[in-house]
């Protein structure tokens, strides 16, 4: 039943067509056919090409090959490549009768090729059935998923699970509609602020393949943007494919494509459209019935037909990253997307990450981004709060906000709403001492000290009530609000502005948009409402709070957040301002007052080149127990000039604290080790790491180990 090319690189000449009479000189002398689905009992073959190689949906390492099953006579239509089959697997070698193996539990799987013969020489079994005739895997999105799994360390199986929806059979009972004509290339619009915009339209209008990393102007143009360069790429008689971080920005973008191409030109794939409706968008895009395709992370595999543009939007969000093994990332499997079918890149953003700085110095992609004196018309002006005018402004320093910011919001709500940007949701999530800062401790378990709707001290881990709170460090028994979260920053503004309406926007409740009317809005960042006309000014909080993070990209992404949250405000020759409480020497809120991120991304990028740090270098992670850590690393050959970092120990979770994914079990002690490679080592470590998990895996023994390739998070 296996296929050991895979491993041997071909079979063993002759070994096939003695094989395949062996099997038919055994359905001859059966008995009559019973022809039983899901067993095939005695059934005839397929006369011409009655081999399927077969991958099952089995996402174990060791098991990340194709499978060879017969096809019985009675599936010779149906059982074409592309399709969803069920066969049996695990049965073993010695459920064997009359040269045809049986037994083993039913499993799914994609029917990939027919062969004349099989390299396999043993005895093969039959197909269980086909589930559906319709073709949803193509040979194109096979080598996508191949080349991903590879990239990642992971299986094929596990990359064709997030690559292809689960079915639907009323979706895939409804035919498609006719594909619409090419429409006309739409006009620059407003790419003409772009140095280079117009050429980038004209290039992919042309049928050319142009590679962009592209720094938005702040506003709300984006998604219309994005909008004329698919439009410009269906001109040209090819598709389009755009990746947006969430459910909101990906309306945006369907609503610019609807008002300029009109209906039935796109297919919108987001996880709010339903199981039912996606899957028939999805079967469109398959069909060719739709040459356009907007959504969220799954959307990066959607097989559109003669792709010649592919987008990400913001590719600094978490939800890009996806937490489903191999865990690719949007970014990444666009650009081997790019490369593969020669297509267009386009990597847009109001920020820049340090990846997109690097794909611009190293030449694969070029810049394209607006004059300055153009950026600073349509940047609002940002002001800086630090902590020393706090700690001079003892009634602002309670408060947290100091005159300059008052003043702001005072002057904004005469002409629009302001927003109001809190590093945290709630109440108080998190105490410290007011003197020195040291964060607020359970005694009994070290926990984190908190005060839910300002009542008496408690800790978020155990539930231990705290009356007697004094600081370890100083002695002070006066708390503060470390990160005070959006609710009691909504009640504090509003008791001071009591005729002024007060939104709040965040995890539990987003608000998509609000009206240009005088109000306040409080949100979380990623959560900012956009306003009618623009915001009249922006207060970013807590700013320290954010660049405090233990994390390589905690100034990469402060940056990123208010970045996104000030393009919301009006530009400053319509009078928009921000104000950023946080220190102002710092390198990213200088980067924010200039409103550069492409230098802040490129100095960033310097610096983790004399560091060694992704992405200048690969990188990779192994999780587990110290002793499987180790245990794995010892066993696993990895390239002569591979670096392991650590291994290191991790947090032990506690029993009242939320377990996110990924984390050890409660109360267990486990460590992460970090691989290093240079550039150019990043495939032989991949295959090294997947190598020795697959070998560990096999011999079923040890605890076991996770493994990440380019984890977002190194500390």
């Amino acid at each position: 039943m296996s296929s050991e090319n895979e491993r041997q690189g071909g079979g063993a000449e002759g070994a096939g067509p003695e094989q395949l009479a062996l099997i038919r000189e055994t359905v001859r002398k059966a008995k009559v056919p019973k022809a039983k689905p899901r067993t095939w009992r005695g059934a005839a073959l397929a006369k011409e090409l009655p081999v399927a190689r077969v991958v099952v949906n089995k996402g174990v390492l060791h098991l990340d090959q194709f499978f060879d099953y017969a096809v019985p006579e009675e599936l010779d239509a149906d059982a074409q490549p592309g399709v969803r089959v069920r066969v049996r697997f695990g049965a073993g070698s010695r459920n064997v009768r009359d040269g045809r193996r049986e037994g083993g539990g039913l499993i799914d799987g994609f029917l990939v090729e027919r062969r004349a013969e099989s390299d396999y020489s043993g005895p093969l079994a039959a197909l269980a059935g086909v589930v559906s005739p319709e073709r949803v895997l193509s040979a194109e999105m096979l080598s996508l998923a191949r080349a991903v799994a590879d990239r990642y360390a992971g299986s094929l199986a596990d990359v064709l699970q997030l690559a292809v929806p689960p079915r639907n059979a009323r979706a895939e009972s409804k035919p498609s509609p006719e594909p619409p004509p090419p429409p006309a290339p739409p006009e620059p619009g407003t790419w003409e602020r772009y140095q280079q915009g117009p050429a980038f339209l004209r290039a992919l209008g042309t049928g050319g393949a142009p590679r962009a990393v592209w720094t938005a102007l702040p506003g709300p143009h984006w998604a219309a943007e994005i909008a004329r360069a698919v439009g410009a790429t269906l001109a040209s008689g090819r598709g389009a494919l755009v990746v947006v971080p969430d459910g909101r920005s990906a309306g945006r973008v369907d609503a610019a494509l609807t008002a300029l191409l009109g209906e039935g030109r796109h297919a919108l794939l987001t996880a709010e459209s339903g199981p039912e409706r996606r899957y028939r968008q999805w079967l469109a895009v398959r069909r060719g019935a739709v040459r356009a395709v907007v959504g969220t992370r799954a959307a990066m595999f959607a097989p559109v037909e003669n792709v010649g543009l592919v987008v990400v939007w913001e590719d600094g969000d978490s939800s890009h990253s996806d937490d489903n093994a191999p865990f690719p990332h949007v970014r990444e499997v666009l650009k081997l997307r790019a490369t593969h079918d020669k297509c267009g890149f386009l990597l847009g953003s109001t920020s820049c990450t340090v990846e997109a700085a690097q794909l611009v110095e190293s030449g694969w992609a070029s810049p394209l981004v607006a004059d300055r004196t153009v950026v600073r018309a349509a940047a609002p002006l940002v002001r800086t709060v630090g902590d020393g005018e706090l700690a001079r402004d003892e009634a602002a320093r309670a408060a947290r906000l100091p005159s300059l910011a008052w003043k702001a919001v005072r002057e904004g709500l005469k002409s629009g709403p302001v927003l109001v940007q809190v590093p945290r949701r709630g109440y108080a999530p998190r105490l410290a001492c007011a003197r020195c800062r040291t964060p607020a401790r359970c005694r009994k378990c070290a926990g984190p000290l908190e005060a839910p709707d300002e009542r008496e001290l408690t800790c978020a881990w155990c539930g231990t009530a705290e009356s007697d709170w004094h600081c370890a460090e100083c002695g002070s028994n006066r708390l503060r609000a470390q990160i005070v979260g959006a609710r009691r920053t909504a009640e504090e503004l509003g008791r001071a502005f009591p005729a002024v309406p007060v939104r709040t926007s965040g995890r539990d409740h987003i608000l998509d948009s609000v009206p240009g009317q005088p109000a306040l809005v409080v949100s979380t960042p990623g959560a900012e409402p956009v306003a009618e006309g623009g915001y009249a000014a922006a207060l970013l909080l807590d700013g320290w709070a954010m660049l405090s993070r233990p994390d390589i990209r905690a100034g990469e992404e402060a940056l990123r957040r208010w970045i996104s949250a000030s393009s919301l405000v009006r530009g400053q020759e319509e009078g928009g301002t921000v104000v950023v409480v946080a220190e102002p020497t710092l390198r990213p809120v200088q980067a924010l007052v200039r409103w550069d991120p492409v230098g802040h991304a490129l100095r960033e990028l310097a610096e983790r080149a004399e560091l060694n740090f992704p992405p200048v270098s690969r990188m990779a992670e192994a999780i587990g127990r110290p002793e499987a850590v180790a245990a794995f690393l010892k066993a696993a050959q990895l390239p002569p000039e591979a670096q392991v970092l650590g291994p290191v120990p991790l947090p032990v979770p506690d029993p009242g604290r939320p377990r996110r994914p990924g984390d050890p079990p409660v109360g267990e002690r486990w460590e992460r080790a970090l691989v290093r490679v240079p550039p150019g080592s990043g495939a032989a470590l991949a295959a090294a790491l997947k190598a020795a998990q697959a070998s560990r895996l096999a011999r079923g023994g040890g605890d076991p180990v996770r493994l990440r390739i380019d984890p977002p998070d190194i500390g």
